[in-house]
């Protein structure tokens, strides 16, 4: 991936290109065998204020999820207080299961 600034993933060299689509599917793969999702969306914006570059969220699609939630309504639980978000402890284990998913394959 890119170690320069750049704003838009038709700016991505040939070679970067390249390593997206592997990069994507390992991720997923770790994600859904940490946390059994039943998909990943992966998405990519690059328009709020201060994030204008090309970077990616990878949302676990949870079974449970509700049908005026899914898609890019998934961002609505961004506007839920706090208190109702995982732990950062549960956020930690989740990481360090995707970490180990990642080093092991």
């Amino acid at each position: 991936m890119p170690r320069r600034h750049v704003t838009s993933i038709a700016e991505l060299a040939p070679a970067e290109a390249a390593e997206l689509g592997p990069l994507v599917h390992r991720l997923s793969t770790a994600l859904h065998s940490a946390v059994r999702c039943t998909k990943t969306y992966v998405m990519q914006f690059a328009e709020a204020e201060g994030f204008g570059h090309v970077h990616f969220h990878l949302v676990p699609r949870m079974p449970d999820l509700p049908p005026e939630h899914r898609g890019p309504r998934v961002f609505h639980y961004l506007t839920r207080p706090q208190s109702e978000w995982l732990t950062a402890d549960r956020r930690e284990e989740i990481a360090a299961a995707i970490a180990d998913r990642l080093r092991t394959g």
